[in-house]
């Protein structure tokens, strides 16, 4: 029996040679497809495994880069290339469509089925791709309540699911707001989870290197924001008949 097959794609986006992890289910069929999106250190075992994570369950996945290959475990390099980055709508559409041309060249995607799903920086980027315009079934994000430029949050054409530790500094309860005010405003379907006593990064287990304050590991709520994303999913992307609904795996562990 054919099983779920990975290889690296190599790219070109923001002026660097990416390099990314595509997960392809079995099978031989066109199967709806997701991009996954890093935190903001970079594309790490952990997207991987998440990417790995949907290919099983019946999905194309690509887990894309940010950094050029690299995962940037300095906290201060980390904000030096990804606060200008932030800064920058049309900088981050760039790396969002380049990820979006590799995953719809792949034969095995179904190029009208697509969803993004981002973790900080990564899901900042999957907002951007909703308010270019671009034809995506289903947004979901973590650490990722960017607000974007007067008018375009009205571009999304897709429902929008957004989840945040309750005790983020990073997105605060001002940031909550006003995320929840622009979506609201543009008319988006969208839903807001606040997890109660998580910190920024919750979702993403220890790691062996300095981070920025006000990071911390959440277990349980990594679980059921892992979970909510496959519940986006299944409500807006639905797959072929004949692939299980799995559990949850590996995507929540280093």
């Amino acid at each position: 029996m054919r099983t779920m097959t990975t290889r690296p794609v190599q790219y070109l986006a923001d002026g660097l040679t990416m390099i990314g992890h595509l997960a392809l289910p079995a099978g031989f069929d066109r199967r709806p497809a997701v991009l996954v999106g890093p935190e903001g250190m970079g594309l790490s075992d952990v997207e991987r495994r998440r990417a790995d994570a949907l290919a099983e369950l019946g999905y194309v996945a690509l887990a894309f880069d940010l950094h050029g290959g690299r995962y940037l475990e300095d906290p201060e390099e980390m904000l030096a290339r990804c606060m200008p980055l932030l800064a920058d709508p049309d900088r981050m559409r760039g790396i969002g469509h380049a990820a979006l041309d590799v995953i719809r060249a792949e034969p095995r995607t179904d190029p009208d089925q697509i969803a993004a799903v981002g973790y900080g920086t990564g899901g900042a980027i999957a907002l951007e791709l909703g308010r270019a315009g671009v034809n995506l079934r289903a947004i979901g994000t973590v650490n990722a309540l960017t607000t974007g430029r007067p008018g375009e949050t009205a571009r999304i054409r897709c429902p929008v699911w957004a989840g945040v530790g309750s005790e983020d500094p990073i997105m605060p309860r001002a940031q909550r707001e006003a995320f929840a005010a622009e979506m609201q405003a543009a008319a988006v379907d969208w839903r807001l989870v606040v997890y109660g006593g998580a910190l920024h990064a919750f979702h993403h287990p220890p790691v062996d290197h300095a981070v920025v304050p006000g990071v911390g590991y959440h277990p349980q709520h990594a679980q059921r924001a892992w979970r909510d994303v496959l519940d986006l999913l299944a409500e807006c992307l639905p797959r072929n008949r004949g692939c299980r609904v799995g559990t949850v795996r590996g995507p929540v562990s280093p």
